[in-house]
C-alpha cells in the first residue's frame, strides 16, 4: 500500500467518524488494510454513505465469521462487507458484531444487486437474517437441509 492509500484511508476514517461519531466503534489499519467496525444499528447508513458519497461502487463480498471461543470478540458472529471504489482504486471493509440471540441485519440489496447471493450464502451458512431481502432462501443446500454448516458448533 502506498503512502497515498494510507492518507486516503485516514481521510475516509475521519470522514466516517465526523459523520457517525461514536457509532464508528473502531478502525483497524493493520496489514495495510482498512477495516471499520461500526454499530450494527447504522451499518446500512454507513454502507449507503460509502456507496453514494464516497464512490465505493463495488460490493466484492459479504463474509460471515463465527467467533465462538475467541476471547477478543464482542459477539459470537461478525459480518464483513468488502467494498471497492473503482474510480478511486481504494478498498475498505465494514464490519459489524452480531449476537447469536439477534441475527437480524438490514439487507444491502437496495444498494448493490450483488448483495443478493452473498446475503443468501451468509444466511444459509451462518443463519444471518437479512431483513428486507427480496428472496432470502437457501442457495447451496437443498430446501430440507437443517442447520448452518459454517458455524463452529455444527455437527
Amino acid at each position: 500500500m502506498s503512502k497515498n492509500d494510507t492518507a486516503r484511508h485516514d481521510a475516509l476514517i475521519e470522514d466516517i467518524r465526523s459523520r457517525f461519531g461514536e457509532r464508528l466503534l473502531g478502525a483497524d489499519r493493520s496489514f495495510d488494510d482498512c477495516a471499520l467496525l461500526v454499530d450494527r444499528a447504522i451499518v446500512h447508513d454507513v454502507l449507503a454513505f460509502l456507496k453514494n458519497e464516497r464512490r465505493f461502487n463495488l460490493l466484492m463480498d459479504i463474509v460471515g465469521l463465527d467467533c465462538m471461543n475467541l476471547p477478543s470478540y464482542r459477539e459470537r458472529f461478525e459480518l464483513g462487507y468488502n467494498l471497492y471504489s473503482i474510480p478511486d482504486d481504494l478498498r475498505v471493509r465494514v464490519e459489524i458484531a452480531v449476537s447469536e440471540l439477534d441475527m437480524d441485519v438490514p439487507t444491502a440489496t437496495d444498494l448493490w444487486k450483488s448483495a443478493n447471493w452473498a446475503e443468501r450464502e451468509a444466511f444459509e451458512m451462518f443463519g444471518f437474517n437479512f431483513t428486507g431481502h427480496p428472496c432470502l432462501k437457501r442457495l447451496l443446500t437443498h430446501h430440507e437441509f437443517k442447520g448452518h454448516p459454517l458455524r463452529k458448533d455444527y455437527p
